[in-house]
């Protein structure tokens, strides 16, 4: 082939590597008759190119030279990175979760930009989330301390017994808890702490074996924490599935575990569905649809509740 322009060889170049074929440096400067520092160049150039992509389509490819094959070949990697319009989600999400302070929540959003967005896309993100950024109100209580929150779900992790000093607002009082930590659980601006009770008390006794139902703390009523060197062990057959109990939750009360049933007269059983995702539409007519749901605890009594004259016929029975 006789020589070509520099566009030639680096759109050649790619084109073969994009193919999956491995590239010899000096069997290149011979075919374009140019030097092989000039073909080093151009892979540059087109290594340079893909790992700039990689940040816009959060595929990490990478131009490497193999020293089996003595030549450059373009290896396919996983799709790790975040692209432009993952980051803008995560970056609402995080602000519409009211979960963190001012500090904290600028601070995530600046990493969050800084690690996974170029820089002339970064500057268009930034500008998107500049007036929810200046007006983010934070919550009237103080957040649950990032510390604790790892802290806790190393314990779930190891197996550790929590010891816990408990705010209960319910009657002004500070309770204390030896329980078996099951899951650190996120909603409605919170963090979550579910866990089995173990020891006893005049108020509640609570062993594992007797209550498969944990019980549910919000972490930023927690006053105190200790890890007890001690291990738990619970049979692989009753593991705690925050899955399956999140789809049967609602606002985090626990209690036992129902089936509720009602009609729903609405405009779009959608809502309803997406709500409790364990609903399923028993039967549907003109006046709207009978729905049928397994939930844990009394929060959705609440939510029932909050729906007014579009619930009608509401009956539970305990599983």
């Amino acid at each position: 082939m006789e020589q070509g322009s520099k566009n030639e060889r680096l759109l050649f170049i790619y084109a073969q590597l994009a193919n999956g074929l491995t590239l010899n440096k000096k069997q290149l400067a011979m075919h374009f008759g140019v030097s092989e520092r000039s073909i080093q160049r151009d892979i540059e150039m087109i290594r340079d190119f893909v790992e700039r992509e990689s940040l816009d389509t959060g595929y990490l490819n990478h131009v490497i030279y193999d020293h089996k094959e003595n030549g450059y070949r373009l290896e396919h990697g996983s799709q790790m990175a975040l692209s432009n319009s993952e980051v803008l989600a995560l970056c609402k999400i995080l602000l519409d979760s009211r979960a963190f302070t001012k500090i904290q929540i600028n601070a995530m959003l600046d990493k969050l930009l800084e690690c996974c967005l170029p820089e002339q896309n970064r500057r268009m993100v930034e500008e998107l989330l500049l007036n929810e950024r200046y007006h983010y109100t934070e919550l009237s209580h103080k957040p649950a301390s990032l510390d604790v929150l790892w802290e806790i779900g190393r314990a779930v992790k190891e197996s550790w017994y929590l010891e816990l000093e408990y705010y209960r607002p319910k009657d002004n009082k500070t309770v204390f808890r030896k329980v078996k930590p099951a899951a650190v659980m996120f909603s409605e601006y919170y963090f979550y702490l579910a866990a089995y009770i173990t020891d006893t008390d005049s108020e509640k006794k609570a062993p594992y074996k007797e209550d498969p139902y944990p019980t549910i703390y919000r972490i930023d009523r927690i006053q105190s924490c200790r890890i007890l060197e001690e291990h738990f062990k619970i049979p692989y057959k009753d593991r705690f599935e925050e899955g399956e109990f999140r789809k049967r939750i609602q606002f985090m009360y626990g209690g036992k575990l129902k089936r509720i049933q009602f009609k729903y007269v609405g405009y779009d059983v959608s809502a309803i569905l997406d709500k409790l995702p364990t609903a399923k539409v028993l039967s549907k007519d003109e006046e709207g649809w009978e729905i049928q749901a397994e939930v844990f605890g009394d929060g959705i009594d609440m939510w029932l509740r909050s729906q007014g004259e579009w619930v009608k016929g509401i009956s539970s029975k305990a599983i």
